[in-house]
């Protein structure tokens, strides 16, 4: 009896996850994003979810909540309902280094699901034209000739633009001292103003200071050269042996969203980012479409980047706050 009664409502449950995918969405679906507007996450944020709503037949609604290291957003997305009208645009930082970096926040890998990442890009080796170094290999005699001297800025302590040049500090063997401020943007404005001399920076960020030739660009992070910079070299190839650091976003929902949910969003997101229009106002932005073969690719490849972000911002110091 016992048994029969356990299948009766697995059976039930499954035909009511069932039913919620054939009428979901039925109402307007919000995207959580970690950053301000008119930034880097933004060029990925509003042109996907602008699809999304064509393809879904809903508003997809870009909801910015920055702020706390992203951890704001990140709880936000963690304890709403998984009903599929909330979900949160991220990368492996939440599966990683916030944990590390916040002793107060909570929520981990456990209290998401992976549905797929839409987007990687290189971070942009970027210096000042005041500092005299056009490449990899004079950036790095330069820092060995002069140890502690060269700074480097990133958009804070922890994260995605502090942990490519610990990475280069290390791989490189120099001693460049990082300079960490409340953003991107004025970390970029740093160099502008000659308060420090390189950045490991986004795409969005850099390409219109560069383009107005307020500052210069020298390399890609990326393992290989990038298509969409096919004329930077990487870091790698400067002499920096296996160096390769890429920035990536991706879509989640809270834990526990249905199956059947995420495998539309999973189909939907796919379809949309196979788009020559899409993809190619994301790559006017620095970021390359790169859908996932599978939620369960996904899952795997977000706890595996979470672990190896932990591990570099462990090494950065940046526990505790």
């Amino acid at each position: 009896m016992k048994a029969a009664t356990l299948a009766v409502g697995l059976a039930l449950a499954v035909q009511a996850g069932i039913g919620m995918a054939q009428e979901w969405p039925a109402k307007t679906i919000r995207l959580i994003i970690a950053f301000p507007p008119g930034g880097g996450a933004d060029a990925v944020a509003r042109p996907i979810a602008e699809a999304l709503s064509q393809e879904l037949g809903q508003p997809v609604i870009v909801d910015n909540r920055p702020g706390g290291g992203t951890t704001i957003a990140a709880a936000a997305a963690a304890t709403a309902a998984p009903d599929g009208y909330t979900l949160f645009m991220h990368n492996e930082s939440a599966y990683g280094s916030l944990q590390v970096m916040y002793k107060d926040f909570k929520y981990g890998g456990k209290d998401y699901t992976p549905i797929t990442r839409w987007t990687t890009a290189p971070l942009l080796v970027t210096v000042s034209n005041e500092v005299g170094v056009n490449s990899i290999p004079e950036l790095v005699a330069r820092a060995k000739a002069e140890p502690g001297k060269l700074n480097y800025a990133s958009s804070g302590v922890g994260g995605g633009t502090h942990l490519p040049g610990l990475m280069f500090t290390n791989m490189a063997g120099v001693d460049i001292v990082h300079v960490p401020y409340k953003g991107g943007a004025p970390a970029l404005q740093g160099i502008v103003a000659g308060e420090t001399q390189l950045s490991f920076a986004t795409p969005p960020s850099v390409l219109p200071l560069a383009r107005a030739g307020r500052l210069k660009v020298i390399a890609v992070t990326s393992a290989r050269r990038s298509p969409l910079f096919p004329d930077l070299p990487t870091v790698a190839e400067g002499g920096v042996d296996g160096y390769d650091y890429s920035f990536s976003f991706g879509l989640f929902g809270p834990a526990g969203l249905p199956e059947p949910i995420v495998a539309r969003l999973f189909e939907a997101s796919r379809k949309v980012l196979a788009d020559p229009k899409l993809r190619a106002t994301l790559e006017a932005s620095g970021n390359e479409a790169a859908p996932s073969e599978s939620p369960a690719e996904f899952a795997r490849w977000v706890e595996a980047e979470g672990a190896l972000e932990r591990d570099l911002t462990i090494a950065a110091g940046g526990g505790g706050r």
